[in-house]
């Protein structure tokens, strides 16, 4: 078993195609011819393919320019038809208003543009004293006031500075006058927060 010679190998030099085998009538599959049949071309045949200067590279680049220029011919309908568009676009906006309403798209209708722009007003003006109302309740408020006239708030403010000047290289020394300092500021808040809510 294995030990029978196998087929020679046909050389570099000669092309032989076993699979299929050329018939009076048409190239028919091996199956019904011995595998011994084998399909031989002319070297005249093979030389004219090989000298031909057409490749695989060439005919790839061949596709791609083609491509290419249909891509290119795609954009500039698109581009074209963008640009009608907005130029029809622009004349419309452009042109004079009509409130003709048997006039389809001539224009906006001049009473519900002038409902658009009272409204517009309305809230504008409503913005404008609700921002002129909290000006006059902060101004009323003389918080930074009553921070500096505390005089235990002042104190901690100070013990905080002279310790981050002392330990300039070290701030985290400084955390008990840190602390000192935000419970002083939440008293004054609690404070603020009793009068406001009441």
């Amino acid at each position: 078993m294995g030990q029978g010679s196998s087929k020679d190998a046909p050389s570099s030099t000669q092309h032989v195609f076993t699979r299929y085998a050329a018939s009076s009538r048409a190239i028919a599959p091996l199956t019904s011819l011995t595998s011994e049949t084998p399909l031989r071309f002319s070297q005249d045949l093979l030389d004219a393919l090989q000298a031909s200067p057409e490749t695989d590279s060439t005919r790839s680049k061949d596709l791609e320019l083609h491509i290419q220029s249909r891509v290119a011919a795609e954009l500039t309908r698109l581009s074209d038809s963008a640009s009608t568009t907005l130029a029809n676009l622009q004349e419309r906006i452009s042109a004079p208003e009509s409130s003709d309403p048997s006039h389809p798209g001539g224009g906006f209708d001049n009473a519900a543009k002038a409902e658009g722009d009272r409204r517009r007003d309305l809230g504008r003006e409503s913005v404008q004293r609700e921002i002129d109302g909290l000006k006059q309740k902060l101004g009323s408020r003389k918080v930074r006031e009553e921070v500096v006239r505390d005089e235990s708030v002042q104190k901690a403010r100070d013990e905080v500075v002279k310790c981050l000047r002392v330990n300039d290289r070290r701030p985290l020394d400084c955390w008990g006058e840190v602390e000192a300092f935000r419970k002083e500021i939440g008293r004054l808040e609690k404070g603020f927060l009793g009068r406001v809510l009441d």
